[in-house]
């Protein structure tokens, strides 16, 4: 590959692209005759298909990764960024101890070359939670707007505004990350939560709710909006059959002046769904007997910190934090 990097992207060329050619011309030909697999996974914004003419002033060129069978890199490359090696199974720590940005690290970016499958039967077995395993982070995620779903109006009701945006900013957040589960799509890290919320189907509907929370001037149309997209998450959820559908319908919280979703109902109804034998016994230990099961869930609905969630030991040391 010729040309200043930057260039590229004026003809239209992203950062896959870039490596696929740079594959074709100048690594494969050398390889002929040679068993192996290549591909772009893992970190970077060309990994997601967000690189751009800024992209290039770090960490980034022509590049691709050369796997040999007869070495087994291939499971060394997945199990260094996993702690596990997908092909010999996903337990339920390993699901519930991996970040979602990284899942999407290693489901998207590109595959150049596979012959034998071991690139594409990896990525298989990790290309999104098995059903328990969505149930229960699920539950999890609507568990969170629980948390806080009516701090936004009584927070506002007592003058303070700027608590308000902050907490419905945070809600926005976590229903955000609803929309991935939902839609069984892997979210990444923070810089591209957004730009990746808007190719999800549901994003038409539910982003301008999410806007118009976060820019109303008072707390009750912050609250309206918000309620608005948490139903129309709850309606989605419904959808999936994992849990017993339950009317979305926005509802006063207690008997206070407080309009709400009622998100609890739903870890009630997805935790109760869960059959799978290490997640019942998961779920006993964190005390699911209780009115509202009060479930950690996942890693990143724990954690929120970069230097963790990109540090895969010390995700995998995070396991008493998940009750695991």
């Amino acid at each position: 590959m010729r040309g200043h990097r930057a260039d590229w992207y004026s003809c239209g060329v992203n950062g896959i692209e870039i490596s696929r050619r740079h594959y074709l011309a100048e690594v494969a030909p050398g390889l002929a005759g040679v068993p192996h697999a290549a591909a772009l996974l893992g970190p970077g914004s060309e990994i997601l298909g967000y690189d751009d003419e800024v992209s290039p002033d770090h960490d980034f060129g022509p590049r691709v990764q050369v796997f040999y069978p007869d070495h087994d890199t291939v499971g060394e490359f997945f199990s260094g960024w996993l702690g596990f090696d997908p092909a010999e199974g996903v337990s339920v720590a390993d699901w519930l101890l991996t970040p979602t940005q990284i899942f999407a690290s290693l489901t998207r970016g590109a595959v150049f070359h596979d012959p034998s499958g071991e690139l594409g039967a990896r990525r298989a077995a990790i290309s999104f939670y098995p059903d328990d395993i969505w149930r229960y982070a699920l539950a999890a995620a609507w568990r969170k707007v629980g948390q806080e779903e009516s701090f936004v109006a009584r927070t506002g009701s007592t003058g303070d505004d700027l608590g308000s945006r902050v907490l419905a900013a945070r809600l926005v957040r976590e229903l955000i990350r609803i929309a991935f589960l939902v839609e069984r799509c892997w979210a990444p890290y923070g810089k591209w939560l957004g730009r990746a919320f808007g190719e999800l189907k549901v994003a038409g509907r539910l982003s301008p709710l999410l806007s118009s929370a976060l820019s109303a001037t008072s707390w009750r149309s912050r609250e309206e909006a918000l309620v608005a997209a948490a139903s129309l998450l709850g309606s989605a959820t419904n959808d999936l059959g994992l849990g017993e559908a339950l009317d979305p319908s926005p509802r006063q919280f207690y008997t206070r002046d407080i309009r709400v979703v009622g998100a609890d109902r739903w870890t009630c109804a997805l935790t109760a769904a869960i059959t799978d034998p290490d997640l019942r016994a998961l779920l006993d230990r964190l005390g699911t007997r209780l009115a509202i099961p009060k479930i950690p869930g996942t890693i990143d609905q724990v954690v929120d910190n970069t230097d963790i969630l990109g540090d895969v030991a010390r995700c995998r040391a995070a396991s008493a934090l998940l009750g695991l």
